[in-house]
């Protein structure tokens, strides 16, 4: 009876959460979030996954695709057993902290212990976690396989296992531990996979890995671009800087990503803002993830109004209250313009998006404009700067 009530809500389409058929602990967990009305993943995938079936979602890092996958995992895990039962594959340190933090809020009524675990947290407190009882763990694959071949971790009553930004592993080359860690967790289980982008690598994974996946692509764009205001101003590179101090100035911005194309440039233009007042912080791979970690937290915690950032802070940061994105530099790639811009407007709100874009730079700017099927308005450059 109950997987044929689940089958006339999987033809329905859910709006709100209260449309959901969750239990009470959940439901109280959930709403104490301020969720109501559902995000389009959110709708689509969650009576599927309720319903224990396999899922392929495209979505894209805050278009509420944790939730669609977490509460479901929180719904149907048994917090009397004290094993690991659910398991979420994370690219990056900072992706498993957010996603690890989110489950924690979704299982706050549900009695379920979560665990993130990373490189660079000491081990031994994670081993001690574990030896008291853990129900889903949120981690990246490199930890992971440290503990599997330590014997510290063991996965053999995993029921639920997602590979959550599943593209992203790929292209950082985690095919094998990946492939290595669904060897250690049984055949019987549900297995979900979401990511930004599918294509023929991402697909080859799903076919070897699920059992009849449905197939949820809530858009075929990178990102849900409604919600974020998109202008562009062509430039004299010569007066870049000027022209990105007088935007800064006029808008009044609160928190902004600043995108620049190298590391030593990030670096350069984040000390010439610091040497007139403003202030900013440099994010690029160079530093080492301890430093990367600070400038993200103290960002994150409003204590850091400009991030000027190279792309490795294009994907997978996921933070509240970026009121703006400005593209500093045009990326070299028309899909990282996406990734970009993506940092604002995040869980439903609305953002702003500012490329500068030089004389050399507008024929790799057209072909973004090219891709988008929304407006990016041209502003007017003032006089003085041209």
């Amino acid at each position: 009876m109950q997987n044929f009530v689940i089958g006339i809500l999987e033809q329905m389409q859910m709006r709100y959460l209260k449309d959901l058929p969750l239990s009470s602990k959940v439901l109280k967990g959930v709403e104490e979030l301020g969720f109501n009305e559902l995000f389009p993943i959110q709708s689509q995938a969650i009576i599927p996954l309720l319903d224990g079936k396999d899922v392929i979602g495209q979505a894209q890092t805050g278009t509420g695709k944790t939730a669609a996958f977490g509460i479901p995992m929180v719904e149907c895990l048994n917090s009397e057993l004290k094993k690991v039962q659910g398991l979420i594959l994370e690219p990056t340190r900072e992706l498993t902290i957010q996603v690890a933090d989110h489950l924690r809020q979704f299982s706050k009524y549900a009695a379920l212990k979560v665990l993130p675990i990373y490189g660079g947290d000491p081990i031994h407190k994670q081993v001690s976690a574990l030896e008291r009882g853990v129900h889903i763990i949120v981690g990246t694959p490199g930890r992971i396989i440290d503990h599997l071949k330590r014997r510290t971790l063991d996965l053999r009553s995993v029921k639920v296992i997602v590979l959550d930004e599943a593209d992203r592993m790929l292209d950082m080359g985690f095919i094998e531990d990946v492939e290595y860690i669904l060897s250690k967790v049984p055949t019987q289980r549900q297995t979900n996979l979401f990511s930004a982008t599918i294509d023929q690598s991402v697909m080859s994974l799903c076919h070897r890995y699920m059992t009849n996946p449905k197939k949820i692509f809530v858009s075929k764009d990178e990102i849900a671009l409604e919600q974020i205001d998109q202008y562009y101003m062509v430039v004299n590179p010569a007066n870049k800087f000027r022209i990105l101090r007088s935007i800064l100035d006029e808008n009044h911005i609160g928190r902004a990503i600043i995108f620049c194309r190298t590391r030593k440039y990030t670096t350069l233009l984040s000390d010439r803002l610091k040497a007139l007042g403003y202030d900013a912080k440099p994010l690029h791979a160079g530093y080492s993830q301890r430093q990367r970690e600070f400038v993200i937290n103290l960002f994150r915690k409003g204590k850091l109004n400009l991030l000027v950032a190279t792309d490795v802070a294009a994907r997978g940061l996921d933070i509240e209250g970026i009121t703006h994105i400005i593209n500093y530099d045009v990326p070299m790639e028309a899909l990282v313009y996406f990734h970009r811009i993506g940092r604002t407007a995040r869980m439903g709100r609305e953002g702003t998006a500012i490329t500068l874009v030089g004389y050399g730079d507008l024929d790799q700017f057209t072909s973004i404009k090219e891709l988008t099927r929304t407006t990016i308005s041209q502003l007017e450059t003032p006089t003085q700067f041209w």
